[in-house]
């Protein structure tokens, strides 16, 4: 099968709203995934139950998955058929498309809030 690309998809500025009690739930479970494993980005989602589902981005020589495509997948093997919100950590100043693909595959309206290493947010992504 062909490796797909997606383009990364720009992080608009943070309005300066904070972030609901849940959505910044995502962005400490992210960090934390990032952080146990040293890992470039962390990710979290929360499916349309509410459960939350975090990943650390994945690189072996035969495998390479982001943070967010793999808490997607988790969401998607454990059931989920919609997400509700998204939350990437990272340095990276724009957000991957493949991760920002795989919301959209279950969700057209899922903001995806960006966040920097330290947790303040960067902007959310709705599009």
């Amino acid at each position: 099968m062909p490796e797909q690309i997606y383009a990364g998809a720009a992080v608009p500025a943070t309005d300066g709203t904070a972030l609901s009690a849940e959505d910044n739930k995502l962005v400490i479970l992210a960090r934390s995934a990032r952080a146990r494993v040293g890992a470039v980005e962390g990710a979290a989602v929360r499916d349309q139950d509410g459960r939350t589902y975090a990943a650390a981005t994945v690189v072996l020589p035969s495998l390479s998955v982001t943070a967010l495509q793999l808490a997607v997948a988790s969401a998607v093997a454990s059931g989920a058929a919609r997400l509700e919100a998204a939350a990437v950590v990272t340095e990276a100043s724009e957000l991957d498309g493949a991760g920002h693909a795989a919301v959209r595959d279950l969700s057209a309206d899922a903001p995806i809030h960006v966040a920097a290493p330290d947790g303040s947010l960067l902007g959310s992504v709705t599009a």
